[in-house]
């Protein structure tokens, strides 16, 4: 019996081994040498870090370079990646509608799946490529047209102009004479200009013209394999985001995954609510500046009205990049209609303002005025035109984090989490009850006398 016993412990024993064959770490607690070698460790790791951050300041236009070089190589990932991102909704609406339809024809799910996810990034990407082809057909023969208006009408505007200079200079007025001044230092600059830096300048020019043609071929290059690449993301999202949460659970504790995840929701949350809401609001004035300027009989009518929409997508200050430009290309043309514009697009920003915008974005941002100009500005003065239109939301998400972060201290302190609270809070005293200043304390007072009146 006691031999029987022994077998089956043994047996038991074995089948243990072979099942547990991936060792787990831990197990009894760490030894007093794990513990001190984990204190010189982490000793060790500061000191390192510190050094690393001391040469990093001291090479930091090598960092910097090296990360613009390593930007530049991964531009059609970036790209793929806001294709993706963009065109996501539409996958999204597409797979809504379509794999109902392909289940009750197709009996295996993945099948329908991949069926359904094609179409939609087919879809999807069909969309892209016939947006842009109609901004270029539209803008690219405008914008000749108009260049060709500007040679032809320009110089009888000069001369109408110095026309007007002369009249002025024959009534030998306080105003011709400095007229007259003016023209003759201006000629002789000009001149001086043409005799010396001209040729020079020209070479700069051509230099210029060169590099950004092989710039924009390039930026052509890099975002048609951004298209490329965003099939691959669209098709294995899911995937992507997955192998992203386990990464998370592997390496953070639970309570730091979950509001990392919470965290990555918001931020898509604000993010897909301010772009693409931010799209259709400038599509939209785009086309009502198109109606209204065709109604005024405006000059340029297709060229201004995709600036004015593109342009809009910047918050704040857009309407007035591309009015601005706008106005003075139509006051060449003809000056009272360029007053007419100014005035027509006020009118139609003061509707987009109040009535459009909110009703397409609401309060997706959930910033005030000033963080919208103080990102606005900080965006674009580090990232140009980028960071204009991506500062308002990434801003927004540092605003909900840090509101987040601090209304739970106040939540375990016991404290209220309403701003409008401490609006005139003098101090805390010891027994945990806010005191006010003595103007406040007064229309509390009269507010309770007259309640009780």
């Amino acid at each position: 019996m006691e031999m029987k016993e022994t077998n089956t412990k043994n047996e038991v024993g074995k089948k243990d081994k072979e099942v547990r064959k991936i060792p787990a770490f831990g197990g009894k607690g760490p030894s007093r040498i794990r513990q001190s070698f984990g204190r010189g460790l982490t000793i060790f790791l500061v000191i390192a870090a510190c050094i690393i951050l001391y040469f990093a300041f001291l090479r930091a236009d090598t960092l910097f370079s090296v990360a613009g070089m390593i930007i530049e190589i991964l531009k059609p990932i970036i790209y793929g990646f806001a294709i993706a991102y963009l065109l996501n909704p539409i996958v999204k609406e597409t797979d809504k509608y379509l794999l109902p339809v392909l289940r009750k024809k197709i009996k295996k799910e993945k099948t329908a799946r991949q069926f359904s996810r094609a179409a939609g990034i087919l879809f999807a990407l069909l969309v892209l490529f016939a947006v842009i082809f109609a901004l270029l057909n539209m803008l690219i023969p405008e914008l000749f047209h108009s260049i060709r208006n500007l040679m032809e009408t320009l110089p009888g505007q000069l001369n109408s102009g110095i026309e007007a200079i002369e009249n002025l200079q024959k009534e030998q007025s306080t105003m011709g004479l400095l007229l007259g001044n003016i023209l003759n230092h201006a000629s002789e600059t000009l001149q001086n200009w043409i005799q010396t830096d001209l040729l020079r300048q020209m070479n700069i020019w051509m230099t210029n013209i060169t590099t950004g043609a092989m710039n924009v071929l390039s930026e052509v290059f890099n975002f048609l394999v951004g298209c490329i690449v965003s099939v691959y993301m669209l098709f294995s999202k899911e995937l992507f985001a997955a192998q992203m949460k386990k990464i998370l659970y592997g390496v953070m504790s639970i309570e730091h995954a979950n509001m990392t995840l919470h965290i990555t929701r918001k931020s898509n949350e604000i993010f897909g609510g301010f772009i693409i809401g931010k799209i259709i609001d400038s599509a939209i004035i785009g086309v009502l500046c198109f109606l209204g300027l065709t109604l005024l009989d405006m000059p340029y009518i297709l060229l201004v009205s995709v600036i004015v929409g593109v342009t809009n997508v910047i918050p704040f200050f857009g309407p007035y990049i591309g009015a601005i430009p706008s106005a003075i290309l139509i006051a060449l043309a003809d000056p009272i209609k360029g007053i007419y514009f100014l005035i027509f697009i006020l009118a139609l920003q003061q509707l987009d303002g109040n009535v459009i915008g909110p009703k397409i974005l609401g309060d997706s941002t959930g910033l005030s005025a000033f963080w919208v100009v103080f990102s606005i500005l900080l965006g674009g003065g580090l990232f140009g035109f980028v960071g204009m239109i991506a500062g308002v939301p990434t801003f927004a998400v540092i605003y909900y984090i840090v509101k987040m972060v601090v209304e739970q201290k106040l939540e375990k302190k016991k404290m209220p989490a309403d701003t409008e609270a401490y609006g005139r809070v003098e101090y805390l005293d010891d027994n945990g009850t806010f005191q006010y200043v003595k103007d406040d304390i007064k229309e509390r007072t009269e507010d309770a006398d007259s309640s009780t009146k």
